[in-house]
Parts: C-alpha cells; sequence; structure tokens
C-alpha cells in the first residue's frame, strides 16, 4: 500500500501537467505500474537495511519528478527552451516524457547495490521504458528520442558522468534537492553502529525545506531552509557538486537560510 506522502507527491505531480499531454497520460501510467513499484520498494530496502543510505525509494523517486517538473515549467516560463526543442528532436511535452522516465526509474539499480547503481538503473529501466512508451500514441522516432533522452537522465544523476543535455541537468539538480530529514529519518531511527557517511543522514536531518521557485537573477531559485549549520554540508557536498556538472547550472540560483541568521547565497 501507497503512503500518504507517496499519494500527496503524485497529486501534486498530475497536477503540473496539462491533462491532455502524452506527458500526464505517462505519469498516470508511471504511478500505476506495480513492476515500477516493486522495485522501487525492494531498491528502498537495499538502500536503508542492507546498505544504511537514505530513502532512495518510491518517495524520493516521486520528489525527484517533482522537484524536475517545476524546473522545467519554471524554464518554460522564462522562454528557454528544452534542449529537444531547440534542436528540433522534440517537443516540450517529450522532454516532460523523457524526464518523468528518468525521475522514476534513476534509482530502481539501488535494488542491486550503490557501486554503479546508474548503470544498473539504465539496464533495467530499458524494457520499462519501451513497454510504457508502446502505449503511447506517438510516432516511432518520439518513442526512440524519448527513450535515450531518459536514459541519458539515468545515466547522469550522480554527476559521475559528464552530460549534456537541459533535460538530464534538470534530474541532477533535482536529485539533490531531494535532501530534506524526512528523507533521513527511517536510517537515523535504526539503531546501528556509527559508520563512515554517517554525516549525510545526519546533516539531512537539519533541512526542514527545500524550496524551488521563480528566481530573482535565475529562472529557478532554490532556497535551503535548515534549523543548524549541519545543513550547509548537504548543499556544499551535494547538492552544489550536482549543479556545478549540471548543463541546467546557468539557469539557477541557490540560497540557504539557517534559523534566526541572514541568508547565504551560493549562486
Amino acid at each position: 500500500m501507497k503512503s500518504p506522502k507517496e499519494m500527496s507527491l503524485e497529486k501534486k505531480l498530475l497536477g503540473l501537467l496539462d491533462s491532455k499531454s502524452e506527458a500526464h497520460k505517462l505519469a498516470v501510467a508511471l504511478i500505476a505500474d506495480e513492476q515500477i513499484q516493486d522495485i522501487q520498494d525492494y531498491a528502498n530496502n537495499v538502500s536503508i537495511k542492507r546498505l544504511g543510505f537514505n530513502d532512495h525509494g518510491p518517495v524520493h523517486m516521486r520528489q525527484v519528478a517533482l522537484n524536475s517538473i517545476v524546473m522545467l515549467d519554471l524554464l518554460r516560463q522564462a522562454g528557454i527552451r528544452t534542449c529537444l526543442e531547440a534542436e528540433e528532436q522534440g517537443s516540450y511535452d517529450d522532454s516532460a516524457c523523457a524526464i518523468l522516465l528518468g525521475s522514476f526509474l534513476h534509482d530502481i539499480g539501488m535494488s542491486i547495490g550503490r557501486q554503479d547503481h546508474e548503470l544498473y538503473s539504465s539496464l533495467m529501466a530499458r524494457p520499462i521504458i519501451e513497454r510504457l512508451l508502446e502505449a503511447l500514441e506517438i510516432s516511432n522516432k518520439r518513442k526512440a528520442v524519448i527513450s535515450c533522452m531518459s536514459t541519458e537522465c539515468i545515466v547522469g544523476h550522480m554527476a559521475t558522468r559528464r552530460i549534456h543535455s537541459i533535460e538530464a541537468g534538470l534530474i541532477l539538480i533535482a536529485d539533490g534537492c531531494d535532501m530534506t530529514k524526512g528523507r533521513s529519518r527511517i536510517p537515523i531511527s535504526m539503531n546501528t553502529a556509527p559508520q563512515s557517511g554517517d554525516i549525510h543522514k545526519f546533516s539531512a536531518a537539519s533541512i526542514e525545506g527545500v524550496d524551488i521557485s521563480k528566481g530573482k537573477d535565475h529562472p529557478i531559485r532554490i532556497s535551503v531552509k535548515m534549523d543548524s549549520e549541519l545543513g550547509l554540508f548537504q548543499i556544499e557536498e551535494v547538492l552544489l557538486p550536482k549543479i556545478s556538472m549540471s548543463p541546467s547550472k546557468e539557469y539557477v540560483e541557490v540560497v540557504a537560510k539557517i534559523k534566526d541568521k541572514d541568508e547565504r547565497r551560493y549562486l
């Protein structure tokens, strides 16, 4: 059974998409797909219980989808075209479809393990992507383009491999934006011995919220609220490296607000 958080994110995501678009139809299919849900659930089990990492399951992948689509819409509002649009290889809707597929499937490789999980995710995702695209009433060329773009989105989300599209760049940033205390709640509650990497879950626990909105100087503003300076680790060691590797970095500004202190601007 899905959690209230999953259902809330799904509702917000569908509300951002044109109900008549292929992207909306695809989002509905992704949300309802039992195979994807089962793999996401198991990936989360491996991530949290076996490896001691934070959430890499259905909530995280839905949050990344929501973050990505919010940023994609902000770019459209600013008159910035996606790579598929600029290169005349597809439409805004095609870019949205690729981003949705990439977001929902980018961490399913965690069901195997952490190392190279982005590559495992891409291998596991291809038959699922082909199956879901086959149900859409679009040309074979559009299916091929969306499939390739979504694969780039998956492979590039760890900032370990160079990517070249705005679309993949948005998922890279969106993934880094999911760093609130809710993502680390379960790992922290588990009584485990101290180990390397604990800083990630404890720093995430200090993040109260991440807001993505229209920027003052850039199309996208990422505002991170935290209750202590420990949360700066998440910005400086997780989010900023991903932004620096993203082809979408020129469109983003980042600010941090620590309780009772002045706002700190990074980008």
